[in-house]
């Protein structure tokens, strides 16, 4: 048995970033790779079920597993049919068993990539345990997916977890239900709905309709992937059929940046997209050429990928096993689809040690009220305390060529130290973001520091769809 042990600094990303949101649609080929025929099983006095509290970040399900005795952090995406690591800090090492390379190659113009492969590891939900689980372990140093969040995250599952489970999301509790298929028996559900579910490997695909804007009030019928990992609302590559072209009113937009390259596209806004009796008004829609997405359509009748934005509307029941999905709306199907409007790419940078000042009083001369008879203070003394805490930096990842913040001067690299008046150290980089996300003409006022200077800059926000 060879082991490896994990360091700092070489396990860093794996996926497509998205600029304020992150695009996690794994289209991989896996060169040389046995097929692993390992389960999950229950374990413990309740073999029927386990469930555990997930966060929601970016419309991403972020989950704990535990990984070799190890709790990680690891997006729940079923774009994914392999296990991932990418992403460990020295804090964060294991002992991962039965190591070999491989090559992988994702969406992107540019080269394959070297990877690990690693065997014979024990994942865990709590009781829901995996044993002799396959590994895949991403060596590139280029990308901070734990940045693109604003949490620490080490991976992503998929597959693994879906066949050997019904999976329930209920995405407003923020909880997720592993049931064991054995047991488990459907309640009646009179405002649910049922879909086949298709497989191309071991991905779920659903039918569903859209409308364009390019073709009119018709229907379009198109088979997307179901990504619990793409935090946008729906991706559609373009000429997939020849109805599926951009709509007259976009941007240019980068997409992401993924293994094999940059990820390219247009950001638009379709009509609809309807999924059997449930219909989504007005989505944003993100479309990618046929470069972009040469890996991607290897799956030919495949038109998109329906993504976080869309599936957090609905309470979800995954069943791989019987190949069906059920859904149902939930409080918050109506939801608006909310974009950035700066052009500005944001990343968590770290972070800083601030000087933060704690101000106290207290009365230090007494005096006795004569009507009352109790002790007054007529002199108030102010004593401050200072002390350094280490809050969050954020930096500009990427400026988008013509956008508000482009035009106005912020640059790639720029450090970002307030917005409107907020030192954004006090934000969470959902807050950040969240500032670029609503208000059309709103205005913007920043300063950034660029190579130790600081410097102000504003814009407004221009809603472009």
């Amino acid at each position: 048995m060879c082991n490896l042990y994990i360091g700092i600094n070489i396990i860093k990303s794996f996926f497509l970033i998205k600029k304020q949101c992150l695009l996690f649609s794994f289209l991989i080929v896996f060169s040389s790779i046995a097929k692993s025929q390992s389960q999950f099983n229950f374990f413990g006095l309740n073999q029927k079920e386990q469930s555990v509290k997930f966060n929601l970040i970016n419309n991403l399900i972020v989950i704990p597993v535990e990984v070799n005795g190890k709790q990680l952090s690891f997006i729940l995406d079923t774009g994914v049919n392999k296990t991932i690591l990418f992403n460990l800090s020295q804090n964060d090492s294991l002992d991962l068993n039965d190591v070999k390379k491989i090559s992988l190659q994702g969406l992107g113009k540019g080269n394959p990539m070297d990877a690990l492969i690693s065997t014979n590891n024990t994942l865990k939900i709590k009781n829901f345990v995996g044993k002799d689980q396959e590994i895949y372990v991403i060596i590139k140093d280029e990308f901070d997916v734990s940045g693109r969040m604003g949490v620490t995250i080490h991976g992503i599952i998929g597959y693994k977890l879906f066949k050997d489970a019904i999976v329930h999301i209920n995405y407003i509790s923020k909880r997720i239900y592993f049931y064991n298929p054995q047991f488990y028996k459907y309640n009646r559900c009179r405002k649910c709905q049922t879909f086949p579910l298709q497989f191309f490997r071991n991905k779920p695909f659903i039918d569903a309709k859209i409308k364009l804007d390019t073709i009119g009030n018709t229907l379009t019928d198109v088979k997307l992937l179901i990504d619990t990992g793409g935090s946008e609302a729906i991706w559609l590559f373009e000429n997939s059929k020849e109805e599926i072209q951009t709509p007259i009113k976009h941007f240019n937009d980068v997409l992401g940046e993924g293994i094999s390259g940059t990820i390219y596209g247009k950001k638009s806004r379709i009509k609809e997209v309807s999924i059997g009796k449930f219909r989504i008004k007005n989505p944003t829609a993100s479309f990618l050429d046929s470069t972009t997405t040469i890996y991607a359509r290897q799956f030919k009748e495949r038109n998109g990928s329906i993504g976080g934005n869309i599936l957090k509307r609905f309470k979800i029941w995954v069943d791989y096993k019987n190949k069906k999905i059920i859904l149902k709306k939930s409080a918050s199907f109506r939801g608006g689809f909310e974009y950035n409007m700066s052009g500005l790419d944001v990343i968590y940078n770290g972070k800083i040690l601030i000087k933060e000042i704690k101000v106290t009083n207290f009365p230090n001369v007494n005096s006795i009220n004569s009507s009352s008879g109790f002790i007054t203070s007529n002199i108030v003394s102010f004593i401050s305390t200072y002390s350094y805490i280490f809050r969050p930096s954020y930096k500009v990842k990427h400026v988008l060529e013509n956008s508000p913040a482009g035009l106005a001067g912020i640059q790639k690299g720029d450090i970002i130290l307030s917005i409107n008046g907020i030192k954004v150290h006090k934000l969470t980089l959902k807050q950040l973001l969240g500032k670029f996300q609503s208000g059309n003409k709103r205005k913007i006022i920043m300063i950034v520091e660029r190579l130790g200077a600081k410097m102000k800059f504003q814009f407004r926000l221009i809603k472009k769809i």
